[in-house]
């Protein structure tokens, strides 16, 4: 009983002060308020930070705006770039037969207009028929389109054979054609003299020149290419594909050149075949008539030097003449030699369309 009666003692004080308290507590009266209850505001929205953001579609705005603007003003620009680029296409094709027309104006005041015309895929050629106080003949201009448009025939297709320039036109089937190079004559035939090519090949070696004797024919881009040569590396640096020699040459380069004694005066007029050469690589060749070789009726060189001169041949080269003149269109002989007759020679210029 001791122990619970200790028990008990030791309860009471542990809970003495804290009844105590609530003695005191319960008989005084404290004044207390509670404070007002007001409910919560809403939370503030979140505000993110947009700034930045915003500037970034501003300007990217300003920028469409402005790139649509130059793309218009870009594509204002190609449209009128293209409206002039047609208008100078048009104008540039309506204006591009213009320099074939004053050119052939200028050969139209020297021989009148053609009497004949011949067109193909190989070269365009036109005939005139003119006269002067001095002297009649006649003119082809040749345009070659192809390596085909022009070559050299030997007489019946042999070294040493001679036919006439028609003869040769007509087994070959020839547009054109007029005597080329001087020749002579021995018991087996009549033989070219000097250089001699056909087919890019000599046809009896080459020989120097001398005594005035030019080369003249077409090289392998159908240019006219001639002079005097004393070696045979000087005529193959310019790749020749045909020719024929004679005396002399007339113009070289645009400047007429001296013509050598004893051509000039003999004989003074006779019936004469020459070619020359354009700036735009056109051919041009002159034949005049003549009653004989014996100096008073036909052309000088120096007329038909000064002639060529006058329309711009750049290159002119005296061929064969006298007798051996002679010229012949789609099939028909169109000069008069003086022989009464063509003559059978060994060497021929042709010319198909």
């Amino acid at each position: 009983m001791t122990a619970i009666k200790n028990l008990n003692r030791l309860m009471l004080l542990a809970t003495a002060p804290f009844a105590g308290m609530l003695i005191v507590l319960l008989s005084v009266s404290l004044p207390y308020t509670l404070p007002d209850w007001a409910p919560r505001s809403a939370a503030a929205p979140y505000e993110p930070k947009s700034g930045p953001i915003i500037s970034s579609i501003e300007q990217a705005g300003r920028d469409t705006v402005l790139i649509q603007d130059t793309i218009q003003k870009y594509y204002k620009l190609y449209e009128q770039s293209s409206t002039d680029a047609a208008a100078m296409l048009k104008l540039a094709v309506s204006q591009a037969p213009r320099p074939q027309q004053i050119f052939d104006n200028r050969i139209a005041a020297a021989f009148g207009k053609p009497i004949r015309q011949s067109s193909g895929s190989n070269a365009d050629l036109k005939l005139y028929a003119f006269s002067t106080g001095n002297y009649k003949g006649y003119a082809i201009k040749a345009a070659l389109k192809s390596d085909k448009g022009m070559k050299l025939a030997l007489g019946k297709d042999k070294l040493g054979g001679s036919e006439t320039t028609l003869a040769a036109a007509s087994r070959y089937g020839a547009t054109a054609g007029i005597n080329a190079g001087g020749f002579a004559d021995d018991n087996s035939g009549r033989y070219p003299i000097g250089t001699t090519m056909q087919g890019g090949k000599y046809i009896y070696g080459f020989f120097p020149s001398k005594d005035n004797l030019n080369f003249v024919g077409l090289s392998q881009s159908q240019k006219l290419i001639g002079g005097v040569f004393s070696r045979q590396s000087e005529l193959d640096a310019l790749k020749p594909s045909f020719g024929a020699s004679f005396v002399p040459a007339l113009i070289q380069n645009g400047s007429k050149l001296g013509i050598p004694s004893p051509w000039a005066t003999a004989p003074y007029r006779a019936p004469r075949t020459v070619i020359g050469s354009f700036v735009n690589d056109q051919l041009l060749v002159v034949v005049t008539d003549g009653y004989d070789e014996r100096g008073g009726s036909g052309a000088t060189l120096a007329e038909l030097q000064d002639k060529l001169a006058a329309i711009g041949v750049r290159n002119a080269f005296n061929l064969d003449g006298g007798g051996s003149s002679t010229l012949v269109f789609d099939g028909q002989l169109i000069n008069s030699p003086s022989d009464g007759r063509m003559r059978s020679l060994p060497t021929h210029f042709l010319f198909f369309k």
